[in-house]
C-alpha cells in the first residue's frame, strides 16, 4: 500500500492552519488581487515620483522602498474585503517580526 502525498492546496491549508481548501483558494485570490493592484499602481506612482518615462534608477529604488508598506496595507484591505482579515493580520505580524530580526 503506497501513501500518497497530499496535494499542494492541502499542504498550504496545513502550513497556514486554515480550515478548508476553499479558504486556501480565497487567500490565494487575495494575494493575486494585491499583486495585480501593485502592478497597476506602479506606473502612476512612478509618474508622481519622476514625471514621464523613462524613469530614473533613483525613482525606481524609491518606488520599491515605498511599495513594501503599500503592499502590506493593500493586502490587509483585500483580506478584509474577502473575509480573511484575521489570517492576513497574523501573516503581517509574522512578516514584520522577520523583517525586524533581519535588521537587529
Amino acid at each position: 500500500m503506497s501513501m500518497s502525498r497530499p496535494g499542494w492546496i492541502e499542504r498550504l491549508r496545513t502550513r497556514w492552519k486554515l480550515k478548508s481548501a476553499g479558504q486556501v483558494v480565497v487567500v490565494l485570490i487575495v494575494f493575486a488581487c494585491t499583486g495585480f493592484t501593485v502592478v497597476y499602481l506602479k506606473g502612476p506612482v512612478l509618474r508622481v515620483l519622476a514625471g514621464e518615462p523613462p524613469f530614473s534608477a533613483t525613482a525606481t529604488i524609491v518606488y520599491y522602498a515605498l511599495i513594501l508598506p503599500i503592499y502590506n496595507i493593500i493586502l490587509l484591505a483585500y483580506g478584509f474585503l474577502f473575509g480573511q482579515f484575521r489570517f492576513f493580520w497574523e501573516f503581517e505580524k509574522r512578516f514584520v517580526k522577520r523583517l525586524i530580526s533581519i535588521f537587529k
